[in-house]
């Protein structure tokens, strides 16, 4: 695997120490079993996959070269490099400017660019009309791209697709930076239509059936299909790709659907003709957090604390999961930890931030992490070191970490 130039300040003491030693002993990464680290009378039980994957960590190392080699021009990210405040900030700090936000909401014009400026496209990639409009005026948008890999994938595989007359169903958020990239892409070669749950397949799938109308259909998927999406056509050979930053079991769920409507629809002697085995398109990295956030469930704790961006999707996934067993609190850095007593945690449903009790009052804890894979284990070990410090003193916070180097 690529070792990449990420920023020293990203990088964490205690956080590296933990995944280089289960690096070592598990190299094939093929035991999903969380690690403990105990921090006083703290047992932190901590994810075996989580933080920075190889996408984000290229996309960072590319933002920090473009600014070093080019410091007489004018920069733009064409939105959140990644989903993640601490590294969008530190990047503004060096002078970078944002075109849009997160939905695509222009917030400088690219009127306002010349033919000796510089944009970096994010992580999550960019639609086709963009590259156009930036292309036209002579932005450089090629040196510093930092599309992910894994994204691109799934624009390949969606091109495949296409050229196989297959309608691309994207499980994603229609929303989403990623999802409207993938969405601009697949329409070049297919047909293609955004759902963002198992209950909007669900819906596909009554239409498949005859079970409900195109009013019907056309009230929930208005503007999620491509231009002159025609459903009743249209939905006859398909395949699944979705957001890479998606569950990984809700998009297989949706996919196993599917494949069970068009056996009903066609019969089993015809189904590879009316849906396309896509398994190859779930992200590695997504794929690798999520079972290892599966397997931290198999664990025993008081409490589970994820790390990461309010926005992040990957992240608010892994939250998703946890909260189904434990308290589960979601904070994007160590300043959300108030006290021993109460912590602001980001609620995903009611997308608000919450100030709520959560530490147990008892002598010993166990504490379940893990973080979005835009998260810097940096922030991870300030969310680890405030928590530890609110049950040691600083006499005894000094030794444990002196016996650990």
């Amino acid at each position: 695997m690529k070792q990449f130039e990420v920023p020293s300040f990203y990088r964490s003491p205690l956080i590296s120490k933990v995944k280089a030693q289960r690096k070592l002993e598990d190299p094939r990464k093929k035991d999903f079993s969380p690690s403990e680290l105990k921090l006083g009378n703290i047992t932190f039980v901590i994810a075996r996959h989580f933080g920075f994957c190889y996408g984000v960590e290229n996309a960072i190392e590319k933002s920090y070269k473009a600014i070093y080699e080019n410091p007489n021009k004018r920069i733009f990210l064409l939105s959140q490099m990644i989903h993640n405040p601490a590294v969008n900030e530190d990047l503004i700090s060096h002078g970078l400017q944002f075109l849009q936000d997160t939905e695509g909401n222009q917030l400088i014009p690219f009127e306002d660019l010349n033919n000796e400026d510089l944009v970096i496209i994010p992580a999550f990639g960019t639609t086709i009309e963009i590259e156009q409009k930036l292309t036209a005026i002579g932005v450089d948008i090629s040196t510093y791209n930092t599309t992910c890999p894994f994204v691109e994938k799934v624009w390949n595989r969606s091109e495949k697709l296409g050229e196989t007359d297959h309608t691309i169903i994207i499980h994603g958020k229609y929303k989403h930076e990623e999802t409207r990239a993938t969405f601009s892409h697949s329409s070049q070669s297919a047909p293609s239509i955004i759902i963002k749950d198992i209950q909007e397949a669900k819906i596909l799938g009554d239409f498949i059936l005859g079970k409900i109308d195109l009013h019907s259909f056309d009230q929930i998927f208005k503007g999620k299909s491509s231009l002159h999406f025609d459903p009743k056509k249209d939905l006859s050979k398909i395949g699944v790709v979705n957001q890479t930053t998606m569950l990984a079991s809700e998009t297989q769920e949706i996919t196993n659907y599917l494949r069970e409507v068009m056996l009903m629809k066609y019969g089993v002697e015809n189904i590879k003709e009316h849906i396309a085995d896509t398994r190859d398109t779930l992200c590695y990295a997504t794929n690798d957090n999520q079972t290892a956030t599966l397997a931290l469930m198999e664990t025993d704790a008081d409490l589970a604390i994820v790390v990461g961006g309010y926005n992040s999707s990957n992240t608010s996934h892994l939250v998703e999961l946890l909260e189904q067993k434990f308290p589960c609190y979601f904070v994007q850095d160590e300043s959300e930890l108030i006290s021993k007593e109460e912590i602001n945690s980001f609620n995903i449903h009611s997308k608000t931030l919450q100030k709520l009790p959560y530490l147990p009052t008892k002598s010993n804890h166990r504490i379940i992490l893990t973080s979005g894979a835009s998260c810097p284990d940096s922030v991870v070990d300030g969310v680890m070191m405030k928590l530890a410090s609110f049950v040691q003193s600083n006499e005894e916070m000094a030794t444990i970490l002196s016996e650990m180097k």
